[in-house]
């Protein structure tokens, strides 16, 4: 992996650290509106017995840019789904962050990324600058396409606006992780997540960013999951050049197991994928949710779990993984060429792509996406293309024969959740250890 020129970004600068001692990341997924329980979280994580790295996530509100209903809601005490970063403003949300930031009693250094969701994110990012922060995430694809009504264009605009800011008020080093590697948490073929994950990875490089993570989400086959991170990993190394990358996985997003037992197996499995694949950051999911928000604690016993189980994985001995068998490399790349082909402004090529289907998320809504194409899980509970539209990939042949209908989409968005909970219950040993492997 190649290390840039530039001073790199306290969060690139922990997950490196981490990676040297050959020790996973674990992140949570958490945001809270008051300054008082955001920096308690972030305390806690700070303290738990994992290398650990911050979250704060924003709340709806200002994922939309409604900042005036954000203070409203913080004014009359009402509860929000994340931090409003802009509505406390950055002077209260560095004086938040001061007793966090910086190494833990241990030794290790602990930074902070912000999430949000935003199509438009110039305002958040011009706001976490100022507050001291310089990491965080999203996409021009991956935050438009799933989240937003915004035609893809204007977040095309917005995101080089944002990334061009970062660049020049960090002089380069503000860490960018792609969203590209998660579009709708689930039921995507892994060429594609893979090849949007990378082809966002070369708009910030683009845009001025020289420390970039990718991300992938775990879906329904460990092997092909393996399969996939392998290629994220390769056409990395061939696209981003100089840059400092790293890769993050996340802890599958679709519909969680309802058992305790099932759900610690999921977020276990996870972890092992993370680190039989030599993945240097982990997004953890807790057993809580299928059924509630989580809590700080909760949180703290997921790190937990997931950097056990990491550690346990890493002292045993794995087969090389295979390529070709998915065909998720050969896939991904057809794809990142496609859209390369179409010119040089990679923000331009993206937009066109979508225009000529050349890239098409099954089963997003968007007004920009083609809508053609179509996913399915065969036999061997791969994730597979049903119909591809125009994309320059093949559906598989071994499709089942007739209309996808909604009994069939339901089945396969519980597929994960009933497989874990079935093997929960199951003799260990059974199909308990083989979701697991």
């Amino acid at each position: 992996m190649n290390a840039p020129a530039v001073r790199l970004s306290p969060f690139a600068e922990a997950v490196n650290a981490a990676r040297a001692e050959g020790r996973l990341v674990v992140q949570p997924r958490m945001g809270f509106p008051t300054t008082a329980r955001m920096r308690e979280g972030l305390l806690a994580v700070r303290g738990a017995r994992a290398r650990t790295v911050g979250t704060v996530t924003l709340d709806s509100y200002t994922r939309v840019g409604d900042h005036a209903s954000a203070r409203k809601a913080l004014d009359a005490g009402a509860d929000l789904n994340g931090f409003p970063i802009v509505a406390h403003g950055a002077a209260v949300t560095r004086e938040m962050l001061a007793p966090v930031l910086g190494d833990t009693p241990a030794g290790h250094p602990f930074a902070v990324q912000v999430r949000h969701g935003s199509a438009n994110p110039f305002g958040i990012v011009e706001t976490l600058l100022d507050a001291g922060l310089d990491a965080t995430e999203g996409g021009p694809v991956s935050y438009c396409l799933p989240y937003s009504r915004t035609p893809l264009a204007e977040s095309v605009d917005a995101w080089a606006r944002s990334c061009e800011l970062l660049a020049e008020r960090s002089h380069g080093s503000a860490h960018m992780e792609s969203f590209g590697g998660c579009l709708l948490g689930q039921l995507c073929p892994p060429g594609l997540l893979v090849a949007m994950a990378v082809l966002e990875g070369i708009f910030f490089r683009r845009h001025g960013l020289r420390s970039i993570s990718l991300s992938y989400a775990q879906q329904t086959h460990p092997d092909q999951d393996a399969e996939a991170l392998a290629a994220l990993r390769l056409l990395a190394g061939e696209y981003l050049g100089d840059t400092d990358w790293h890769v993050v996985l996340y802890t599958y997003m679709g519909v969680f197991p309802r058992t305790t037992p099932g759900a610690l197996a999921l977020l276990r499995s996870s972890a092992v994928l993370a680190a039989r694949t030599g993945t240097e950051r982990l997004i953890v999911k807790t057993p809580a949710e299928a059924h509630r928000i989580p809590t700080v604690e909760d949180n703290i016993q997921a790190l937990g779990e997931a950097a056990a189980q990491a550690a346990s994985a890493r002292a045993t001995a794995h087969a090389p993984v295979a390529q070709g068998e998915f065909g998720v490399l050969a896939e991904a790349r057809a794809l990142v060429e496609s859209v390369l082909e179409l010119g040089s402004d990679i923000g331009a090529a993206l937009v066109e792509a979508f225009r000529r289907g050349y890239l098409d998320v099954p089963y997003c809504l968007h007004a920009d996406n083609s809508g053609r194409s179509r996913s399915w899980i065969d036999a061997r509970g791969s994730l597979q293309w049903r119909s591809a539209g125009a994309m320059p990939v093949r559906a598989s042949a071994g499709r089942a024969a007739g209309p996808l209908r909604a009994d069939d989409l339901i089945g396969m968005l519980s597929h994960v959740q009933q497989g874990f909970d079935r093997a929960a219950v199951e003799p260990a040993g059974g199909r308990r250890a083989a979701l697991a492997a």
